[in-house]
């Protein structure tokens, strides 16, 4: 089956999982927010409007949908999320931790969706994964921790060569559950890490630093600064021949070696469902915070071969997606 016919089949399973609720009120327009601490890329979510034109809103006639977006500058979040609360919205969907606090901070009645790699606990966000307290609720990317040091671990197994690995780390405080990880398991691993901060935009200067640094192999961070900027990141790892980790399958797609995660479209579609649900009466604490349970591999042979790096047997065997 092809990728469009397996989202299909994500978001048609999604919308066949509501439970029963409150019908939709014929003569109501509802008003949702998306506030994002980078601009959104093009295909950033185009499974949370597929998923919701299927339980029944539409664009211009029930469905109004107010963006904002700090392009990097999370100073400007509190602004934006005051903002978008003075739009009188039924719902905010907030993408990274620091647009989900902005959100947080500037309302306690409007529901929140978070959508994240990161710990809601661990940054005091909420006190409880299974019965989220106040306004927020939503969906995660990992169902423990991060996934770094998985992403660390399938890395090393694909370039074991690799002594030294070097990590693309964003400007955002909230990346720090995620570092600490991602040291832990090279100590376990008996890696050499160095850590590079690159600003949201600013990837040459980044690794002009990371390759002074002579690294064997790169971690691109989980963030969504670096999935909205892939393929500029993506192509000076090409340039400077680094074996390089990422988050998503759509970033192997795009030229990168390795993504170990889950689906970014069925994530959206799950977001929609929860919107949906807050739409027709359910208060965020009724929704418990949701974490994926299957996830994939995904590797790109004709990266690995411009690389000239042998990916092992184990590696191929384990990958779910492979790019020829």
């Amino acid at each position: 089956m092809d990728r469009r016919g397996m989202l299909g089949l994500v978001g048609a399973s999604c919308v066949a999982a509501v439970a029963p609720g409150a019908a939709l009120a014929a003569d109501r327009i509802y008003r949702l927010g998306i506030l994002r601490a980078s601009a959104p890329a093009p295909d950033a979510s185009p499974a949370l409007l597929d998923t919701l034109r299927g339980l029944g809103y539409a664009l211009g006639r029930n469905l109004v949908v107010e963006r904002r977006h700090a392009s990097g500058q999370l100073d400007s979040l509190g602004a934006l999320a005051r903002d978008l609360v003075a739009q009188r919205l039924d719902a905010i969907i907030c993408v990274g931790s620091a647009a989900v606090r902005a959100a947080r901070d500037a309302t306690s009645t409007i529901p929140i969706v978070m959508f994240g790699n990161f710990d809601p606990v661990a940054l005091g966000l909420v006190t409880n994964l299974a019965r989220p307290e106040a306004n927020v609720t939503g969906i995660l990317i990992s169902a423990e921790g991060t996934l770094a040091a998985k992403r660390l671990e399938l890395l090393r197994e694909a370039v074991p060569r690799a002594a030294h690995v070097a990590m693309l780390a964003p400007e955002d405080t909230s990346f720090r559950v995620q570092l600490e990880e991602t040291r832990k398991a090279a100590n376990a691993l008996k890696l050499d890490l160095n850590v590079v901060e690159a600003r949201a935009g600013d990837y040459a200067s980044a690794f002009a630093k990371l390759v002074a640094l002579r690294p064997d192999a790169l971690v691109v961070g989980a963030h969504t600064f670096f999935m909205q900027d892939r393929k500029p990141i993506i192509a000076l790892a090409a340039k400077h021949r680094l074996p390089a980790v990422y988050e998503w399958p759509e970033q192997v797609r795009d030229g990168g070696l390795l993504a170990y995660g889950t689906s970014l479209d069925g994530l959206y579609s799950r977001i929609a469902v929860y919107t949906d649900q807050l739409f027709r009466g359910k208060k965020p604490a009724d929704l418990p915070i949701e974490q994926p349970k299957t996830f994939s591999v995904a590797l790109n042979l004709k990266t690995a071969r411009a690389l000239g790096l042998s990916v092992p047997q184990s590696i191929l065997l384990r990958a779910d997606e492979v790019i020829q």
